[in-house]
């Protein structure tokens, strides 16, 4: 199956028949393909069906999971089943929204915002109850937290198309994200920082692997790398709050140099009191970033035609190549940052923004290398549902539950 791809690298919305892709080698952690099949605006889908699982051919197969992320910038899907390596994406779905489209300057989500939200709502609820998904998770992240009628917009979603969203703490947040790119983590390491730059908020968490030793040099399970978090926090800034503040499209080097300065004032608290800076000194330590903003980067030094995934989730770069592509994009008009085919026009007035926050990272805490993940929050939520019902559980799990039953 082929699907198209559009100036911005991301899967054209339309028809499509039901993806199963095939996981990787263990410690590789989920292969996701994103990209919506069939688009029912307008319609209430039928309720779907209970859990359990379905037969398909003559055959017995594991239930289906959802997992939703409502985020400040894109709604997003996955609905997978477990297999033996993980996961099968069966079905995937992401739109730019631009729910939080100015909600750091009003205190509240816009008509137009929440028009397009509810329209790719739809179409995530039809997938949904087409799949008879057994379990899911839909969450809001940042702008449904901040916004005045953010829970009021929530419930006018419960009413109109059934989905019952619940709006995700930061703390949860940033340990579904650790959840779902634990198996990047380069476990010889002694420090790593997960981070996840948001549309809204951007969540940090440091790692400290000294807590684990004799682990060898593979990615981490879920729950180990849950056990290694030493630190986390929030950032009350994302892309869009960022682009909001200072402008996205007309960018020069001092007003960038602005937006650097300004998210180095709001991560200086959290390094004055863990003194991550100091701990890495003489340490091997690398960054984790799970977001659009690094895996624009990595396609960009990659030289890639289109965005591949394929080729981007899980890549190594030097910290000082990523910083050669922020600059080059600072220097490039705005049509200049329009026609970068891993950018395109619905990103090119938030890019910078992005390399803004990745460049006050890279500043405070200086390390050689950069891991992207093409994963995160929704991979996490499906490992998460998945091991609570006793789907690849880890060796470490499966020992407990010998334990218990004994």
């Amino acid at each position: 199956m082929r699907l198209k791809i559009n100036s911005s690298g991301t899967p054209e919305e339309g028809r499509a028949p039901r993806l199963a892709v095939r996981m990787p080698k263990p410690g590789a952690g989920a292969c996701i393909l994103t990209g919506p099949s069939d688009d029912h605006r307008g319609s209430r889908p039928p309720a779907p069906a209970g859990p359990g699982p379905c037969l398909h051919d003559g055959r017995t197969i594991a239930p289906s999971y959802a997992a939703l992320d409502l985020g400040t910038n894109n709604c997003r899907l996955l609905v997978a089943r477990p297999s033996r390596r993980g996961f099968l994406v069966v079905d995937a779905f992401s739109r730019i929204i631009r729910l939080g489209e100015g909600v750091s300057v009003s205190g509240r989500l816009a008509d137009g915002a929440m028009a397009r939200t509810v329209d790719a709502l739809r179409v995530c609820a039809s997938k949904i109850a087409r799949h008879q998904v057994a379990r899911h998770r839909l969450v809001a992240t940042e702008a449904c937290r901040v916004a005045a009628n953010g829970p009021e917009f929530l419930g006018r979603v419960r009413s109109e198309i059934g989905l019952d969203i619940e709006i995700l703490s930061r703390e949860a947040e940033a340990r579904l994200a650790v959840s779902g790119c634990a198996s990047l983590v380069d476990a010889s390491a002694d420090y790593v920082l997960v981070f996840d730059i948001g549309g809204g908020s951007s969540e940090l968490v440091w790692l400290d692997l000294t807590r684990r030793r004799g682990g060898g040099s593979g990615g981490l399970d879920r729950l180990a790398a849950n056990d290694c978090i030493a630190a986390w926090t929030s950032l009350p800034v994302g892309v869009v709050a960022l682009a909001d503040r200072f402008g996205g499209r007309n960018v020069t080097a001092p007003v960038f140099e602005a937006m650097v300065d300004w998210v180095t004032g709001l991560l200086r608290p959290f390094e004055d009191e863990h003194r991550f800076r100091g701990r890495l000194e003489g340490r091997h330590g690398h960054l984790l970033g799970t977001s659009g903003t690094v895996t624009t980067v990595a396609g960009i030094h990659l030289g890639l035609p289109r965005y591949e995934r394929s080729r981007v989730d899980g890549c190594w770069l030097a910290v000082a190549d990523a910083r050669r592509v922020t600059y080059d994009l600072v220097a490039r008009p705005y049509e200049a940052r329009v026609a970068e085919p891993c950018i395109g026009r619905d990103r090119a007035d938030l890019v910078l923004a992005g390399c803004a926050i990745l460049e006050a990272l890279v500043r405070m805490w200086p390390t050689e290398r950069l891991r992207v993940a093409d994963r995160g929050l929704r991979e996490g939520i499906l490992a998460t549902l998945m091991a609570e019902d006793g789907h690849h559980r880890s060796a470490r799990s499966r020992r407990r539950h010998v334990r218990h039953r004994n």
